[in-house]
């Protein structure tokens, strides 16, 4: 038997009858799957079970098992005590006076089983352009999701009363709607616009809003991406055939002013929900008229792989340059960082194309006191230190007016006409361990987060920090770091240290080395080039020239670049060590010696 952890709503339903509780496919699946593992394990509600069998010789569980009367016991509870179904001769039931306790866990646990499932209610709408129309459609689905919320905890309150009414002492408003809310419709396509030999995209829907009921919590099973996405230079689409399209949804995103097309299957919408908090949507009168820069298919069938491995990840290119990204269905990859460096790996893979500089870092404006402001961007591969050092600049905000994350993990560089070089960035949120935020920040924010697996190591949030409008901004750097997280400082190795050789300063940046945090499979000290495998690494020869190029301009145009040594892979430097890079970094730019 397969469990299946995520259930879609339907959003087009008001919810106002408990009927729509109890005698849901949703609500039968949860019986069934708290049977099986009754019977895997022998556990307690084992012999209340029994008390509904039915045919012992059969194995598939429903036809064993009297579901439907289980259900319509829990219906009569609804609205009856136990005590009363015992001593009534209307109802059928088993004689239950002797099993209230486990009664009562049977009832928690089914409450607590739909608890633990992915949550979404869908809802197929008609995107409108007028504003208020679509904000009126947008308050529909919320009131329909606090309904249903609602109606579950009053069905679960009255259940457990009527078992017995000692049991509900303390109500707790606990979360039992949808955790999200998509909104979909099917854009009118221009034809010249639609992906040759993408038919099956035109079959799904797409996303034109998305809802969030905080606080939102998903545990996937997977928490560590492996490997770099090969990138083939061949098509794709042709040989690809979704036939549930129902099961699929397409998510629009920008990224920067790149337009990607995710389509992700109903297994991993926790992932795709997490874009809400990422990057921004696209709207679907430019979805009508502009061709999508990128695709993105995630959950494929496994036995769609040419070689097994490539379902971790996969890029192909088609003849008319659009890429094509492919990850399997599998636990392993139930991570979002799955999704998140996917789409980013297209984005750059599209930079490269254009000769530009994709980069792997975080930007932020300081802007002092004494009115000065500067652009420092630090690159480095994932749990270098980037976000955690701007992170700690916050913390000893008192010695500077604002500290503006305009770039958290992924942007791009371009060379204007006058020799200017500019970063672009791509995502309007940061995906980022808990474990390296100031202790309690991401559970202030908590209202706006969105938390994977916050009870394991390299525990997640994704949390939302800027908006469209900044990013796509080109913003001038004055500085360029290369994250170093593995070598302590002492008199020899000081907390910044610049470079004036263009040589140099590419041999520090070409190598990406970095102590691996847990954030991957990878352990101990590394070597990621240009700490981008994400596209770089994919086209080396290329990028080389590119990096060259950009090094040279910035060096020769006044742009500080060197190393900021952040500590966070050195044991005991985790919290310190980015305090003590952004402490340093602030006192040079203030004009005090570093340290």
């Amino acid at each position: 038997m397969i469990n299946e952890r995520t259930v879609l709503i339907p959003g087009e339903v008001s919810y106002s009858n408990i009927s729509q509780i109890l005698n849901s496919e949703s609500l039968k699946k949860i019986i069934i799957e708290l049977i099986h593992d009754a019977e895997e394990t022998n556990n307690t509600l084992y012999p209340f079970f029994q008390l509904f069998l039915k045919n012992k010789q059969q194995q598939e569980i429903e036809e064993k098992y009297d579901i439907e009367q289980i259900r319509q016991l829990l219906l009569a509870l609804s609205i009856n005590t136990l005590d009363h179904l015992d001593e009534s001769s209307y109802f059928s039931f088993p004689k239950l006076g002797a099993y209230r306790e486990i009664l009562a866990l049977f009832v928690e646990d089914t409450f607590n089983l739909w608890r633990s499932k992915h949550r979404f209610m869908t809802k197929t709408d008609s995107f409108s352009h007028d504003s208020k129309k679509r904000i009126h459609k947008q308050i529909s689905l919320v009131k329909n999701n606090s309904d249903l919320k609602s109606l579950v905890l009053s069905v679960y309150r009255q259940i457990m009363v009527n078992i017995s009414a000692s049991r509900v002492k303390v109500l707790r408003q606990l979360p039992s709607g949808a955790q999200a809310g998509f909104i979909v419709d099917k854009p009118q396509f221009k034809e010249d616009i639609k992906i040759k030999n993408a038919d099956f995209l035109y079959d799904m829907s797409f996303v034109w809003s998305v809802v969030l009921e905080p606080p939102v919590i998903f545990y996937t099973q997977s928490n560590k991406r492996r490997g770099i996405f090969k990138v083939v230079d061949k098509p794709i689409l042709d040989k690809i055939n979704i036939d549930n399209p129902d099961d699929w949804i397409v998510f629009p995103i920008h990224v920067n002013d790149k337009l990607i097309f995710v389509v992700v299957y109903k297994e991993y919408f926790a992932l795709a929900t997490g874009l809400a908090n990422l990057f921004e949507f696209a709207n679907f009168e430019i979805l009508e008229e502009v061709k999508p820069d990128g695709i993105y298919i995630l959950g494929i069938d496994k036995s769609f792989f040419e070689n097994e491995e490539d379902y971790n990840g996969i890029i192909y290119k088609e003849n008319d340059g659009t890429y094509v990204g492919l990850v399997g269905n599998d636990p392993s990859i139930d991570y979002f960082g799955y999704m998140k460096k996917m789409i980013l790996t297209i984005h750059n893979l599209i930079v490269i194309d254009e000769d530009r500089l994709p980069i792997h870092g975080a930007l932020a404006e300081i802007k002092l006191r004494d009115g000065k402001s500067y652009n420092v961007m630090i690159i480095g591969d994932s749990g270098a230190g980037k976000s955690e050092t701007l992170d700690a600049l916050n913390r000893i905000k008192k010695q500077v007016s604002e500290v503006n994350i305009l770039i958290d993990d992924m942007g791009s560089l371009d060379i204007l006409g006058d020799g200017t070089v500019v970063a672009y960035g791509t995502e309007t949120g940061a995906f980022v361990r808990l474990d390296d935020l100031q202790p309690g920040y991401a559970y202030s924010a908590m209202d706006r987060s969105i938390f994977m697996n916050p009870n394991e190591i390299n525990a997640r949030v994704i949390v939302p920090y800027s908006n469209y409008e900044d990013i796509i901004k080109p913003t001038k750097i004055n500085y360029f770091f290369y994250a170093n997280n593995y070598e302590k400082i002492d008199e020899n190795k000081p907390v910044i240290e610049f470079f004036d050789d263009v040589e140099k300063a590419l041999d520090i940046f070409s190598k990406g080395a970095r102590m691996a945090k847990g954030t991957t499979a990878e352990k101990g000290l590394t070597y990621s080039y240009f700490a981008n495998p994400f596209g770089a690494i994919q086209r080396k020869e290329k990028h080389e020239k590119i990096a060259r190029s950009f090094m040279e301009t910035m060096i020769n145009s006044n742009v500080k670049v060197g190393v900021l040594r952040t500590q966070l892979g050195i044991t005991g430097y985790e919290e310190d060590g980015p305090l003590i890079a952004a402490q340093n970094l602030l006192k040079f730019l203030k004009g005090e010696k570093n340290e």
